[in-house]
């Protein structure tokens, strides 16, 4: 995760430049410092940064525009559900990718007023559960009819953590996932091992593939591991209800999400620079899986973003307008 980010405001080196020139009088050094500051028109905001690198590819891009505006953004990695209450108590302004969390919507933006539903970053998000290349191949059955073919191959999936059931993989316990209760719902000889990160399940994936062993788990799309290991969704009913709502009702996957940006009131009435680059900020799948892959191979976030925003000047003068 990239931690916090802090630049000298672009008001600030145009004034220090003006004091520079001896011909400018002390006060008409001070009017143009003062109508510097003003046209920056950026202010210091905070970023929530959730667990997954992808949502990092996100925010490292909106950072780097926001801060060559004269913006001060500040970095707080949080988990998904705690940095919602950054929005009461001002710690946070902006949720860039948000997985469809209404019980939250309904309480910090319908109720308690201090978040907006800002709209959708571009991104379309599907939550489901996947297998290695390998066991689709060998096993259609388990991709194209998993709630017979789950049952009849469970041994399959036995680790040293699941007993005499098959090893159902979830990611962080705060991820949204119906995992819990399709297993239950549908009667699945499965046990759900939380492996507690996007990284553990990332590894537990590639491993799967390289040994031939069998594995599922909870993964999504946008996803840059999708680049590296094209991982096969087992097609299950899709849910009728919302994903990661009433656990007794849930028997299939999610529906296809797009995905939000949350904002804080304060930050969306402000009139700032950054509540503008926010309202517009919008890219595709593709755009952060590539920003998501630099960074997985090691890229510095920043470095990943730049390279980002140097091929695309077209777009992010789009989200300056």
């Amino acid at each position: 995760m990239m931690k916090a980010r802090k630049r000298v405001g672009f008001a600030a080196v145009l004034a220090a430049t003006a004091l520079a020139l001896s011909s400018c009088s002390s006060s008409s050094v001070d009017a143009e410092a003062t109508d510097s500051a003003a046209s920056s028109d950026c202010g210091a905001w905070s970023l929530a940064m959730s667990p997954w690198v992808g949502y990092t590819a996100s925010a490292a891009v909106l950072t780097a525009v926001a801060e060559e505006q004269g913006c001060t953004i500040t970095q707080k990695d949080l988990k998904e559900e705690i940095a919602w209450q950054g929005f009461e108590t001002g710690e946070v302004d902006v949720i860039i990718e948000d997985w469809d969390h209404a019980d939250l919507v309904t309480k910090y933006v319908d109720e308690k007023k201090v978040a907006v539903a800002v709209g959708p970053n571009g991104n379309k998000g599907i939550i489901g559960y996947f297998v290695p290349p390998w066991l689709a191949a060998e096993y259609p059955e388990i991709v194209s009819d998993p709630l017979t073919a789950l049952n009849e191959n469970a041994d399959l999936f036995k680790n040293s953590e699941s007993g005499s059931q098959g090893a159902w993989l979830e990611g962080d316990p705060t991820f949204v996932t119906n995992g819990e209760a399709i297993v239950k719902n549908r009667k699945l000889n499965f046990k759900v091992i939380f492996t507690g990160s996007e990284a553990a399940l990332i590894e537990a994936f590639r491993a799967a593939e390289a040994n031939k062993t069998a594995v599922i788990g909870y993964f999504y799309t946008p996803q840059w591991f999708l680049n590296e290991v094209p991982l096969v969704q087992v097609k299950l009913p899709q849910d009728t209800n919302a994903c990661g709502g009433d656990a007794a009702a849930i028997d299939g996957d999610c529906p296809e999400y797009i995905l939000d940006k949350i904002a804080s009131k304060k930050l969306m009435d402000s009139g700032d620079t950054f509540a503008k680059l926010v309202q517009n900020f919008s890219w595709t799948n593709e755009d952060q899986n590539q920003v998501a892959a630099d960074i997985e191979s090691g890229t510095d976030p920043a470095a990943a973003a730049q390279k980002w925003i140097d091929a695309n000047p077209d777009v992010v003068a789009g989200w300056l307008k």
